[in-house]
C-alpha cells in the first residue's frame, strides 16, 4: 500500500498491513529535528492528520516530545537529579518514599503524556482505603510539584494535578493538657530519665526532633537561653538524619526560667556520671538527651515511653501534645501571642492563633470575670429597685 505523501517535514499518514490483526492499520509518522522517526497507530486517515497537526503545534510551542517516557522514568529522574539538590535531606527521603511506595506501584507504568486527571483522581480514591487524607495530600503535593517541572520544561502542555481534588483535611483536635493534668503527668514522670525532656518541652514548646538534636553547646548558661538550630529524625535503612528546622523562623533563641536552668544543671551532672561509668563505650556527641551510650535517643523510644507515662497519669496524649500545651499555658498566663509565635518558631502568627491556642474552661471563666469587672466599672450605680417594681408602685398610686 502506497503512503499518502505530504509536504517534506510534515510527516505522513499511510496504511500498513498488521499481521497480528490481519488487517490494514492506519499509521501516522513524524520525523523530529534530530532525524528520529516516530509512528503512531490511529483509527483513520483523518485522525492521523489531526495528530500530526497537534504534534507540529507542540514542536512550534517548544514542547519536548518524548512519547515513550513513563511516569516512573520521569519521577525517578526528577527526585534524584532535579529536586534533591534543592531540598533538605529529610525532605528528600520523605518525598522519595512517597514516590516509590505509593505513586510508582500504581501510576509508574503509564506514559507521562497519557497521565490524565481521571487516573490520578481514581488513584487517590483507591489510596484513601488504606491511607489518611493527610498522606494523600502529601502525595498530591509531590506529584503536582514534579509535573509542574515537566510543564515548565515544555515536556507537558499542562499539569493534570491542577484539576484533581485531593481529600479535604478534617480539623484536627489537638489535645492540650490543663494545669491539673500537667501536674499528674509530672508526678508520673518524677525521677524518670525522660522527666527533664518533658519539662523542657512544656516550658519551651520545642518539637521532639529539636529536643533530640539539642546539644550542651546550644545552651548559654549566662544568658539563661537555649538556641534551637537543628532537628534530627530517624529513617529506616538510612539512620539518623540531622537537619535545620523546617523554616527560618524555626531557628530561634528561647529564654528559660530559672527552675529549668537548675533542672538542666542537675541533669548534666547525672549525665557526666553516666559518661564516667561508660568510659570508652560512651559516644560523645554532646547531646543533652542522649541514649545510654551517648548517641541519639530513639524517637520511637520517646513516644512509647511517654505513652506509658501518660497512661499512668490517666492521660491519652502524645509527646507532641506538650507543644500544644506550652502554647496554651503561655496564653493563659497572659503572654503576648507574638512572643508565643517566636518561642514556637512559627513562620506565621495565624498558625499560632489557629492551631495552638486552645481554650481551657478556666480561661472562659476568667473572660466572664473580666466582663463582670468591666460592667461594674462602666455601668452607673442605680437604686436597688427594679424598673418593674417602680412601675408597679406607680400604678398602685
Amino acid at each position: 500500500m502506497k503512503k499518502r505523501r505530504r509536504a517534506q517535514g510534515e510527516g505522513s499518514v499511510f496504511k500498513r498491513w498488521d499481521s497480528q490483526l490481519h488487517r490494514y492499520q492506519w499509521i501516522a509518522q513524524i520525523t523530529f529535528k534530530d532525524g528520529k522517526q516516530k509512528q503512531f497507530r490511529v483509527k483513520s486517515e483523518a485522525e492521523g492528520v489531526k495528530l500530526l497537526r497537534k504534534l507540529h503545534r507542540e514542536i512550534e510551542e517548544g514542547l519536548m516530545i518524548n512519547r515513550t517516557m513513563t511516569v516512573r522514568e520521569y519521577l525517578e529522574y526528577w527526585i534524584e537529579e532535579v529536586h534533591k539538590p534543592t531540598i533538605k535531606i529529610s525532605s528528600y527521603i520523605k518525598y522519595r518514599k512517597l514516590i516509590r511506595t505509593h505513586i510508582l506501584p500504581q501510576l509508574g507504568s503509564i506514559r507521562l503524556e497519557q497521565l490524565s486527571p481521571q487516573m490520578v483522581q481514581k488513584f487517590y480514591v483507591q489510596k484513601l482505603q488504606a491511607l489518611s487524607p493527610k498522606t494523600i495530600r502529601d502525595i498530591h503535593g509531590v506529584l503536582h510539584r514534579a509535573l509542574q517541572t515537566a510543564v515548565d520544561w515544555k515536556m507537558l502542555a499542562w499539569n493534570v494535578c491542577d484539576v484533581v481534588r485531593p481529600p479535604r483535611l478534617g480539623r484536627a483536635k489537638r489535645k492540650a493538657l490543663s494545669l491539673e493534668e500537667v501536674h499528674r503527668l509530672l508526678e508520673a514522670a518524677r525521677g524518670h530519665r525522660l522527666e527533664p525532656m518533658i519539662i523542657l518541652a512544656l516550658v519551651t514548646g520545642m518539637r521532639r526532633g529539636e529536643l533530640l538534636a539539642l546539644t550542651w553547646g546550644d545552651i548559654d548558661w549566662k544568658a539563661r537561653s537555649v538556641e534551637v538550630c537543628k532537628t534530627v529524625e530517624y529513617f529506616p535503612h538510612v539512620g539518623y538524619v540531622e537537619d535545620e528546622p523546617k523554616t527560618e523562623a524555626g531557628k530561634r533563641h528561647i529564654i528559660l526560667p530559672v527552675f529549668a536552668m537548675e533542672l538542666l544543671k542537675q541533669h548534666r551532672a547525672k549525665q557526666e556520671e553516666a559518661k564516667r561509668v561508660q568510659s570508652s563505650k560512651w559516644q560523645d556527641h554532646d547531646l543533652v538527651f542522649p541514649n545510654q551510650r551517648g548517641g541519639y535517643l530513639s524517637p520511637r523510644y520517646v513516644e512509647k515511653t511517654f505513652g506509658r507515662l501518660a497512661k499512668t497519669a490517666g492521660l491519652k496524649v502524645t509527646f507532641h501534645s506538650l507543644r500544644h500545651t506550652a502554647s496554651t499555658l503561655l496564653r493563659s498566663m497572659g503572654v503576648d501571642i507574638k512572643v508565643i509565635q517566636a518561642m514556637l518558631g512559627h513562620s506565621s502568627i495565624q498558625v499560632t492563633a489557629d492551631i495552638y491556642s486552645h481554650v481551657f474552661p478556666e480561661m472562659l471563666g476568667k473572660a466572664a470575670e473580666q466582663w463582670d469587672l468591666l460592667w461594674h466599672q462602666t455601668t452607673p450605680q442605680t437604686d436597688t429597685q427594679t424598673d418593674t417594681e417602680q412601675t408597679d408602685h406607680s400604678e398602685g398610686r
